[in-house]
């Protein structure tokens, strides 16, 4: 027998145990048991069972169960949201599919062997029974685990002629886990790539998404390529291959684009700018024209046309909306003017205003990935630390007198002052106060102390608004020192 004591969590404990003490059976099966032989944390679990869909709804107090092959959800108490619903399905034998992508039919089994055989690769086919802590193999999974190896079971042709999303979790296993393809699955995805016309868009999406959330993309995308599958999720990609662009890129735009999407990846960074990564260039095939006065490559307006070949991909795959609109701003605005040698504080902020202030750190981080993409080494060279500075300075809430909790009209009102240069005077004199003690900085202390204010001379009010207006400055210039202290500028 062999026997590993694997980290079951209790909510599946709770399951096993209560499918057992009903007279049924009951392994972990899949992903799960897969992952937690390697020391992984499954992201989520499933269960198989002989007890049939009905059979087991009446042992849990809630569940749901809206398909068509057996599977019921068992809604935990859990507060982790992997351990929130658990999956437990019947044995199953499946008929022959017709699709490319599900069975015609499905018979429940009363066997475990018939549904570990039906399943698609030997890694995700080994089950474990967590009463006695065996680990049920019979495809030679476990060797595989070591071997670090991606095998079909049974022949890879059946396989991926039976569901052909199967060849895009071949790529997608091997790129989390840092796996080889078998031989055999690697013959078997270039024979059936074709049968990914076949698989709904949607599906493709959750793969590739998946892919680009791997610690390992841009090994992924070389290979989906390779093996003819990378036209199945973005055919745009491959005009970049062989697409030499000019001097300051080492890489064609294909291999750039990848090189970007990696960098995103090594800084663990959302799918928004993973996607933006991979996209953001892939209109320059469609802009390329040589300049005989620069002896070289051009491609202007690449940046439009990326952004909209992007929003055409993203919505062919059914990417959400705001998500879709997110990407498309980076990648419209990933080539903005950044030489802080000659652009503004105004131009700074128009940039914020195109891309909106939420999604300004996501597009300097786009266009650090970019700078890697080209082979050049550094993240974060002075220019562009210079110019995220320039971004924190815009975005810091300015200090002047709008900070204050009373304005020009409200003086006016309340001490029969009339519009001129004694109302900035007060105001300024009151933001002083504040920048020494921001508590001062209440509706009723301002409207006191303005009146006190409003006592004084045209001299005395002036001097007090100027040392407002000196002490303003001050601050305004160690703020802005700090900042690029911060970016380590000057």
């Amino acid at each position: 027998m062999n026997v590993k004591e694997l980290n079951v969590p209790d909510e599946v404990r709770a399951c096993s145990e209560k499918l057992i003490g009903a007279g049924y059976q009951s392994y972990l099966v899949g992903g799960c048991v897969r992952d937690l032989l390697i020391g992984r944390e499954p992201k989520d679990w499933d269960i198989t069972t002989n007890a049939k869909p009905e059979e087991i709804q009446k042992l849990f107090d809630e569940t749901f169960y809206e398909n068509e092959y057996g599977t019921v959800g068992v809604v935990t108490q859990s507060e982790n949201p992997r351990l929130k619903v658990i999956e437990i399905t019947p044995f199953r034998l499946e008929g022959k599919y017709s699709n490319a992508r599900h069975p015609d039919t499905i018979h429940f089994s009363d066997n475990l062997s018939d549904d570990l055989k039906r399943r698609d690769f030997t890694i995700n086919a080994i089950a474990y029974d967590i009463r006695v802590g065996e680990v049920i193999d019979e495809h030679g999974g476990q060797a595989d685990l070591k071997r670090r190896v991606v095998v079909a079971v049974g022949n890879p042709h059946e396989r991926f002629e039976e569901d052909a999303l199967r060849m895009l979790r071949a790529i997608r296993i091997a790129a989390e886990l840092d796996f080889a393809l078998d031989s055999s699955v690697i013959e078997g995805i270039a024979k059936n790539a074709t049968q990914l016309e076949k698989i709904s868009r949607e599906r493709v999406r959750d793969e590739f998404s998946r892919i680009l959330l791997s610690e390992r993309p841009m090994q992924a995308c070389f290979l989906a390529q390779k093996l003819g599958i990378l036209r199945y999720m973005v055919p745009e990609l491959e005009s970049g291959i062989g697409c030499a662009q000019n001097q300051a890129h080492s890489f064609d735009v294909f291999e750039h684009l990848l090189r970007s999407l990696q960098h995103a990846a090594d800084k663990n960074w959302p799918l928004e700018i993973r996607l933006a990564s991979l996209l953001h260039d892939i209109g320059k095939p469609a802009t390329r024209a040589w300049s005989d006065e620069k002896k070289d490559w051009t491609f202007y307006g690449h940046d439009v046309v990326s952004a909209k070949m992007a929003k055409k991909i993203l919505h062919d795959l059914k990417y959400p909306k705001d998500l879709i609109e997110k990407v498309v701003a980076l990648i419209r605005w990933h080539m903005f003017f950044s030489d802080p040698d000659v652009v503004t504080l105004a131009a700074v902020r128009r940039t914020i205003a195109r891309v909106g202030r939420e999604h300004i750190n996501d597009l300097l981080n786009l266009r650090v990935c970019d700078r890697i993409g080209t082979g050049r080494p550094k993240e974060h060279p002075f220019r562009l630390r210079k110019y995220m500075s320039m971004i924190d300075e815009a975005l810091r809430d300015p200090i002047s007198v709008g900070m204050l909790k009373i304005d020009g009209d409200g003086l006016m009102q309340m001490t029969a002052e009339k519009p001129g240069p004694r109302i900035g005077w007060i105001l300024h004199a009151l933001l002083e106060e504040v920048l020494d003690d921001p508590e001062k900085n209440t509706e009723e202390y301002m409207r006191s102390r303005a009146q006190e204010l409003a006592k004084l001379t045209d001299k005395e009010l002036r001097a007090l608004g100027e040392q407002g207006k000196d002490r303003k400055e001050e601050v305004d210039e160690a703020e802005i020192k700090k900042l690029r202290e911060k970016h380590h500028v000057e």
